[in-house]
């Protein structure tokens, strides 16, 4: 005598309603990214063979026009080495990523530089790669 069961168990599922909110959460994030700027001021910049991957605390930046901004704020010269230090303040080894234009001068680079050396920060000048 042969025992049968009445209800059989379906083992498949559906994997429509999971498909369509990895689709969502993909749109979103491809939305996001391209809404974040990490750098505000429009840089070109100089052109270098050594790439060096540090991780910076903050960044300055420089424009053509000689304006200089500490993570995308405005700051006048006069302004930049307060405005580093509270920004860096407690901070083990700090690094500064310096984003210049190339038509900037030398002698406003270097005075960041000076700037970087008197608190002992580290400083990356960031280029584009060639």
């Amino acid at each position: 005598m042969a025992i049968k069961r009445q209800s059989k168990v379906d083992a498949s599922f559906s994997s429509s309603s999971m498909t369509d909110l990895m689709f969502l959460l993909l749109t979103f994030f491809l939305v996001l990214t391209t809404m974040v700027s990490p750098n505000a001021l429009k840089l070109v910049l100089p052109q270098s063979n050594s790439q060096v991957k540090d991780k910076a605390l903050t960044t300055v930046s420089i424009n053509s026009d000689l304006q200089y901004a500490v993570e995308a704020i405005p700051v006048s010269f006069n302004q930049l080495e307060t405005a580093l230090q509270e920004r860096l303040a407690g901070q083990e080894s700090p690094t500064i990523s310096l984003h210049c234009d190339k038509s900037v001068p030398i002698d406003e680079v270097v005075k960041v530089m000076n700037i970087a050396r008197n608190n002992d920060f580290k400083l990356i000048l960031a280029t584009s790669p060639e």
